[in-house]
């Protein structure tokens, strides 16, 4: 476990190292800001890398749809033919509410979770400033929640949280990465032994290798998961299709939810163990 954190303090000052470098005085940034050259090719073409967020905002008045389907476990095999009998799904709308500003709102089938959403731009990739900046805040309520199971639980027990900074670079045309230093509240845990304060760094990227293709990779790791957890921490491998209007997601993970405390906290899957979900998000913009 330590040799990870080394690895990802190394990421984090290889990542930076550029920043750094490359900034003269950040007064002179901002006096200069409208003389700045905005990127022509985002960092992410859509709002999710997999299941990590991406730096990109909906547009002032533009309706985002998202439909998220995480099928069950393809170790299951034939029985449940590869997990397709068992999905989870989620329907999202995302409205941009204002130039750099979205809010959205989903349901998820998994543990019959709502949650809302809003996401902010905080700064653009240019020719003046390096970095992609956004910030990222949930809220998920759980009504899957009994108080069968739970006699003492009170309203706010079903709630959890999930707060992030996404800092995304364009390093080529090709190629783009991200990371995400993350705090997630549960104000129920699902483990005795788990915090519920947890903080996690996502690392994220995108490499495209057609016009209209490119393969994504996101991990997120929890800092704060207990040794004796059964859940794990979140990879996700897929690819991203462009189609017009439409941006098709095909994915495996380790991960069945699709919202942040949901998957950040309980992955309850394993790679070692084949223990995976195929899935997609089908992207609609209106």
């Amino acid at each position: 476990m330590n040799s990870l954190k080394y690895l990802l303090f190394v990421i984090i000052l290889l990542f930076f190292a550029p920043a750094l470098i490359a900034q003269d005085d950040l007064l002179d940034l901002l006096e200069d800001d409208a003389a700045a050259e905005i990127f022509n090719y985002p960092a992410f073409k859509a709002m999710k890398i997999g299941n990590l967020q991406s730096t990109k905002v909906a547009t002032k008045g533009e309706i985002y749809m998202y439909v998220s389907h995480r099928f069950g476990s393809v170790k299951d095999g034939v029985s449940t033919f590869f997990g397709l009998d068992n999905a989870n799904t989620k329907i999202q709308l995302v409205y941009g509410l204002m130039e750099g500003l979205q809010i959205g709102l989903s349901r998820e089938s998994l543990r019959k979770t709502y949650a809302g959403s809003i996401k902010m731009k905080l700064a653009d990739q240019t020719n003046k400033f390096p970095l992609n900046l956004s910030g990222y805040a949930t809220i998920n309520l759980n009504t899957e929640l009994s108080k069968e199971r739970y006699p003492n639980m009170k309203y706010a027990d079903r709630l959890s949280y999930a707060y992030q900074l996404l800092i995304a670079r364009r390093v080529s045309t090709k190629f783009s990465i991200e990371l995400a230093p993350t705090f997630v509240r549960q104000n129920l845990v699902l483990e005795p032994f788990q915090q519920h304060n947890q903080f996690a760094m996502g690392l994220g990227g995108r490499f495209k290798i057609t016009k209209r293709m490119s393969i994504n990779l996101d991990y997120i790791y929890n800092f704060n998961r207990a040794e004796e957890s059964v859940y794990n921490d979140p990879l996700t491998i897929g690819i991203d299709i462009e189609t017009g209007g439409h941006v098709f997601q095909l994915l495996f993970s380790n991960g069945q939810s699709t919202n942040e405390p949901g998957f950040i906290s309980n992955a309850e899957g394993n790679w070692r163990d084949g223990d995976v979900f195929f899935g997609f998000n089908i992207v609609r913009v209106f």
